[in-house]
């Protein structure tokens, strides 16, 4: 028997989100569909934004469901892959400019 992380996402797991809290899951699909509506960025721009960030928060739903996505709007294998980088570069960027807290706390304490 092989056990995973994470189980399948099914469509009796998402009858039950909707069955448990029904006007949230609405509302939450409802936001979904007008954040991911053509506007001032197109669906496959705001798609691969997705993939970019579901990649620094590590969900692998959200990596699945908006590569798929991504995809169906046309994405190329180039450009889900340039996404993803640009989401390393900014999470690892973020680290960086995160030590100056490091560096700011090593200047209040004398070194040992």
């Amino acid at each position: 028997m092989s056990e995973t992380l994470y189980p399948s996402s099914t469509g009796a797991l998402a009858e039950a989100h909707k069955q448990l809290a029904p006007e949230q899951h609405d509302a939450f699909q409802t936001f979904s569909r007008k954040v991911f509506a053509n506007g001032a960025l197109a669906t496959k721009t705001k798609q691969l934004i997705a993939v970019a960030v579901a990649h620094v928060t590590q969900c692998p739903y959200c990596i699945r469901g908006h590569t798929k996505a991504a995809m169906h709007e046309g994405a190329t294998r180039n450009e889900l892959m340039e996404a993803i980088w640009v989401a390393a570069e900014m999470r690892a960027g973020a680290a960086y400019a995160h030590s100056v807290l490091t560096l700011d706390e090593m200047e209040k304490e004398p070194f040992r």
